[in-house]
């Protein structure tokens, strides 16, 4: 009868999700730049009475959206996402990941007033660069919720798994300019510091664990071929299982970048571009709540996920609160993630059909939670133990 019930509060609502969710998709924002999105989010959810913070925490497109029933109850987190990528707009789907979210929020608002507890919609902007959950983790937004949740577009059903913590550093090589043919003795070349910087990580890389990831860029090179650059940038993604590992990678990262300079005669300067974020905890118990739900809903198989390639800011949502982050299918192909063709794919009537199937089992695994005491204690006991 429930799961009925919640189908056909889903069904009620389907034209403003899609409306919600194609407008996004048509007017792609990047991070910290998703006023449209932010608005568009909660006008929906001021419209079915919740009470909504927006800027939140400082943050101009962060926001909270919340509705409580009044009763004791705990407190279920919807963590939305809306942010485009840079030339392809929505090619990792972040329009149709929030309308989930949002969908899953009023949904579950309209039946806590019998049940008990508390929904809260949070709008977390730029996950694809300045990582908003990160921010929002450390000002304790998510301190006294008892389970957060998000369901990312893929091509096909997958359990929530790990993700890779993240720092993000550039190195900024300062040299002497001169004439490179007249006179090269002159110059002191701030790009050779750049090249062995590369070198001298592709060197280490024999000697680092298979969840390392270390990948960069030179962002500035030189102006001319017949000038001595004396200025040279490299930005640098590393990348680890653990955020004790990345600490460990970090300093590699940066005695590589310093040899390079002092061989170069450069002088040297780190900074961080980017917020970093920390691995993703999945909570076992909460996810299997998922899967069993979503099964329900008519998904014959949900895939291990057991592999750690990307990062995400939902990472540092996990080591303050139990969290879990699987993925559904927007397309009966395979596809390429930050393409346009997976942005294509979230309006396709296959993207909605699965989209309404996900919604269902956010909603459902909440109901669970909310009505069955003994699993909130499993999942805040294996939460409580996440790092042993």
């Amino acid at each position: 009868m429930e799961l009925n019930i919640i189908k056909e509060k889903i069904n009620n609502i389907e034209k403003e999700l899609t409306a919600l969710n194609e407008y996004i998709l048509n007017n792609p924002e990047l991070g910290n730049q998703e006023f449209k999105a932010s608005e568009a989010h909660t006008d929906l959810l001021g419209s079915y009475d919740f009470e909504i913070e927006r800027p939140y925490l400082n943050m101009e497109t962060a926001f909270k959206a919340e509705y409580d029933s009044g009763k004791l109850g705990p407190t279920i987190a919807y963590l939305a996402e809306y942010d485009a990528l840079p030339g392809i707009g929505h090619g990792c789907g972040h329009n149709i990941l929030g309308t989930v979210s949002t969908g899953a929020g009023i949904v579950l608002k309209e039946l806590i007033d019998d049940i008990g507890g508390k929904v809260i919609v949070f709008g977390t902007p730029a996950e694809e660069s300045y990582a908003g959950k990160v921010e929002m983790a450390n000002q304790n937004a998510f301190a006294n919720v008892d389970a957060a949740m998000l369901v990312h577009p893929s091509s096909d059903h997958f359990k929530s798994g790990k993700s890779l913590a993240l720092k993000a550093i550039k190195f900024t090589y300062r040299g002497k300019t001169s004439h490179a043919s007249a006179s090269p003795e002159e110059g002191i070349n701030a790009l050779d510091a750049a090249i062995n910087t590369f070198n001298n990580i592709n060197a280490m890389r024999e000697h680092l664990r298979k969840d390392a990831r270390i990948h960069g860029i030179i962002s500035n090179g030189g102006e001319a071929a017949n000038i001595v650059p004396d200025l040279a940038a490299a930005n640098f993604y590393i990348r680890a299982e653990t955020k004790s590992y990345l600490n460990q990678l970090e300093e590699k990262l940066i005695n590589s970048a310093k040899g390079a300079s002092l061989a170069a005669g450069t002088e040297l300067e780190n900074s961080y571009y980017e917020t970093p974020c920390l691995n993703l905890i999945t909570n076992q118990k909460l996810s299997e709540t998922y899967i069993s739900n979503i099964k329900k809903l008519g998904v014959k198989e949900v895939y291990d996920n057991d592999e750690a390639t990307g990062s995400t800011d939902a990472g540092d949502v996990s080591h303050v609160c139990p969290t879990i982050q699987p993925y559904f299918a927007i397309s009966e192909n395979e596809l390429t993630g930050h393409s346009r063709e997976f942005r294509d794919a979230t309006k396709s009537e296959y993207a909605y059909q699965e989209m309404k199937k996900a919604i269902g089992a956010l909603v459902l695994t909440a109901v669970d939670i909310i009505k069955k005491p003994e699993l909130l204690k499993e999942i805040k006991e294996e939460f409580a133990n996440r790092y042993k």
